[in-house]
């Protein structure tokens, strides 16, 4: 089976519908699957919920499709650096689900196991309880949390072979691994495709099975959120 598709757009060809749920690699602007994003973008599907740890920074990752309005619910832990995001969730153009993040990441890999749903205690007794089901276990209350089945995983690593084994680098693994297995369908844009059997089997992160598509997205600018820098001594 050939995983390999010229672009990112062909990659995602036959796979996009109006009104279907999205799972997003990424923290921040960090692993992120941008050149699919793009991709999604272009084809102008809308009503689309996604499900990220959160919506990139404007006109930036998921930020992007905020602006087009392709982007009708987020289920998201963080959106405190995208002022589209804000503008449109308090105008009431953008439904929210807020989550904890370990329990996004949770509710992902649930999904992934085939785990309909599972008590936690992150949330008790808070905004994010209401309208959960609770249920006491050893006298203490837990809430009931949904796992996430996506229709379509987007995910961006480091290296991939020409099956679909995936390695990420450091931190820009975060919740790619989780995403990738909670879709029907998995697509992963890498910076670098390796022959089979090149990997060392230890060092993979996502097994071939996971991934139906593959596309090389290099080269990327690795841009980063914020730069801080300390002021120059003077000699």
């Amino acid at each position: 089976m050939n995983k390999l598709y010229p672009s990112a757009a062909a990659a995602l060809d036959g796979l996009l519908r109006d009104g279907m749920v999205i799972a997003a690699g990424g923290f921040g602007l960090c692993g992120i699957p941008e050149r699919l994003l793009d991709a999604v973008r272009d084809s102008g599907v809308k009503d689309l919920t996604f499900a990220s740890n959160n919506a990139g920074i404007d006109n930036e990752g998921i930020g992007k499709l905020l602006r087009t309005r392709q982007v009708r619910k987020m289920i998201a832990s963080y959106v405190g650096e995208n002022k589209e995001f804000e503008r449109q969730y308090l105008s009431g153009e953008l439904e929210v689900e807020f989550c904890p993040q370990g329990t996004l990441a949770e509710r992902m890999r649930a999904g992934g196991a085939g785990i309909p749903g599972f008590y936690t205690r992150t949330g008790v007794g808070t905004l994010v309880a209401e309208g959960k089901e609770v249920k006491n276990f050893g006298g203490e209350d837990y809430i009931l949390e949904l796992g996430i089945f996506a229709d379509l995983s987007l995910v961006k690593a480091w290296k991939a072979d020409e099956t679909g084994n995936v390695v990420f680098r450091k931190t820009a693994r975060n919740f790619n691994v989780p995403a990738a297995t909670c879709g029907k369908v998995c697509v992963v844009e890498v910076e670098e495709i390796v022959p089979t059997g090149s990997l060392d089997p230890d060092c993979i992160h996502l097994p071939g099975v996971y991934v139906q598509r593959l596309v090389l997205g290099a080269p990327y600018d690795k841009q980063i959120e914020f730069r801080t820098v300390r002021e120059r001594e003077t000699a």
